[in-house]
């Protein structure tokens, strides 16, 4: 099953890549230049999921099998379709349902990953352990400073406060910090517990 799903993800990548090359080489002889970035963008974006995966399995991490297809149609749904389609502009909730459905999948990362090393209970090794806990203490962090931005856009809409000050460019500041304060606080976690 795992090679049929590799199979399958590959070849929907390689005719993703074609798409986008096409769209990419259109872009250039109709002197397109921002559907131009937009394609190269999209084009680099498709390899993540085959970097994800190797990496994975470099460190023994076993990922579902839909893993790279999923995220392939994530990519080109958003990038392909959202942006240079322009279905953003088009279907007012076309943004809503790549996140839903983004949101959804990774909860099945995250339970799938949890119970892989539950599973290898006997297995498990100190540095793999502590991996586990600092994603996830990373993800509790960047999960709870999400919520807190959605406490400050519903006190702004609905009690006409200004917490979000500058709108977008205040939220995504603030969602910023947010990941890399977590991400050094994990990254500090998990270089001194691994020393313990």
């Amino acid at each position: 099953m795992i090679n049929k799903d590799n199979k399958l993800a590959t070849g929907i990548a390689v005719l993703f890549e074609l798409i986008l090359i096409v769209t990419a080489i259109t872009s250039i002889l109709s002197g397109q230049w921002k559907l131009l970035s937009l394609s190269l963008l999209s084009i680099i974006c498709l390899m993540i999921p085959f970097i994800i995966t190797y990496i994975a399995n470099i460190k023994n991490i076993i990922l579902p099998s839909s893993f790279k297809l999923i995220t392939l149609l994530f990519i080109f749904f958003a990038q392909y379709l959202g942006e240079i389609k322009q279905f953003y502009n088009k279907f007012w909730w076309w943004d809503l349902f790549l996140h839903a459905t983004f949101g959804g999948y990774a909860v099945i990362i995250a339970l799938y990953l949890i119970q892989e090393t539950i599973r290898k209970k006997q297995e498990i090794t100190k540095q793999r352990f502590t991996l586990l806990n600092a994603i996830f203490a990373f993800n509790f962090s960047i999960t709870l400073g999400t919520l807190w931005e959605m406490f400050e856009f519903i006190g702004d809409y609905l009690f006409k406060t200004n917490m979000t000050q500058g709108g977008l460019e205040d939220t995504s500041t603030d969602l910023l910090v947010n990941i890399l304060a977590a991400f050094i606080t994990s990254i500090i976690y998990y270089y001194r517990n691994l020393r313990k």
